[in-house]
């Protein structure tokens, strides 16, 4: 059995998870992010990977902080950090541009750092700011480059942010029904996947664009996919279609997996698809439902399985659904040894913590 790294006790769990997701500075971030996954008994070695740093760096970390503490975690560089160019706002000039950059640019269209570098221009009176300067200043305000996450227009945001507590209450009340049984919260989605190829960016050569072979044509499959969030474990099932028949049998073969029956209970996330809540929906010994609020895809971990699940398939053509689904089953049986990558991607902060789940 591997053995566990020891961590002093200069902070609780609970307020190293708190570092990790509120600490700015990046390089802090991840010193947090591993101190915290080793005060969850990982070992340093499953950390280091999950949160991308060298294991004997992860080591000196953890020593560091045993004998030095939070003061061990400082990112140093930045006391020391050179400053490039002089300043060209001052701090009420940020505040300004941290307001003006609330609404649209004068051409109506997306702030850039070009068009940042224009309004300092403008602002101060200079004649030139270079595009560069603009984006510094972008990050000064605290902005980022990202891509929207999509919310549908008829999603409740009250249901959404009610749910978190609605999902907790359910997993006492199953506590108080079966006080001497194990109680899990599990996450559980389809994905279609068809032979319509999947495109993907990729890292390739520079000059040389990589190519993929398409040939769309209209025949798929349903990948259906169980994670457990707060340990990262999958149950994966391949099958033709979804619908009442093919969701019981899924549940059957699910609840037959992990045990369900008097002494554990499992408490499985759906969203509100006509067969997860018809009447008809046969549910096995040990296995309840717990439906999201309508169009509330964001709020469930089994959607985060999906681009990993699909990493085999992208950029290619397959003659015939049937290999597809053979290099899909061996994407699966990979991503069921993958737990600690899975546990950091879908183990969302509200998701019940395991001392939640404790039987009074």
């Amino acid at each position: 059995m591997t053995r566990k790294a020891h961590l002093e006790q200069h902070l609780t769990n609970s307020e190293l998870k708190q570092r990790y997701q509120s600490t700015s500075d990046k390089v802090e971030s991840r010193r947090w992010h591993l101190l915290w996954l080793v005060s969850e008994q990982w070992t340093i070695e499953q950390a280091a990977e999950v949160v991308g740093i060298n294991y004997d760096y992860a080591k000196e970390l953890v020593q560091k902080y045993n004998r030095c503490g939070i003061a061990a975690m400082r990112n140093r560089r930045k006391d020391s950090k050179i400053k490039r160019g002089k300043a060209l706002l001052n701090g009420e000039q940020i505040a300004e541009l941290s307001v003006r950059l609330k609404t649209p640019p004068p051409d109506r269209g997306l702030w850039t750092g070009p068009k940042v570098a224009e309004w300092i221009a403008l602002r101060t009176g200079r004649e030139k700011v270079w595009a560069q300067r603009g984006w510094e200043y972008l990050k000064k305000c605290r902005y980022s480059l990202q891509i929207p996450r999509p919310h549908h227009q008829k999603a409740d945001k009250a249901a959404q942010a009610e749910f978190p507590h609605i999902l907790r209450a359910r997993v006492q009340e199953l506590q108080r029904q079966y006080p001497h049984a194990l109680i899990e919260v599990w996450a559980f989605d389809e994905h279609r996947v068809d032979l319509k190829p999947i495109l993907r960016r990729v890292w390739a050569p520079i000059g040389e664009r990589p190519n993929a072979v398409v040939c769309h044509r209209y025949e798929w499959t349903y990948l259906y996919g169980y994670v457990h969030p707060q340990t990262g474990d999958t149950v994966w099932s391949i099958l033709p279609r979804v619908n009442i028949e093919w969701f019981n049998l899924a549940l059957q073969s699910f609840a037959a997996s992990v045990g369900a029956g008097p002494t554990k209970i499992i408490l499985l996330v759906v969203d509100q698809a006509g067969w997860h809540m018809s009447a008809k929906v046969e549910l096995p010994e040990g296995i309840y439902l717990a439906p999201l609020p309508a169009y509330s895809p964001e709020l469930q971990p089994a959607e985060r399985l999906w681009a990993l699940a699909d990493e085999p398939l992208v950029n290619k053509s397959f003659d015939a659904i049937a290999h597809l689904e053979e290099t899909l089953a061996q994407r699966c049986c990979i991503l069921h040894q993958m737990q600690p990558q899975i546990q950091v991607l879908t183990n969302f902060h509200w998701w019940p913590d395991p001392v939640a789940l404790k039987t009074g």
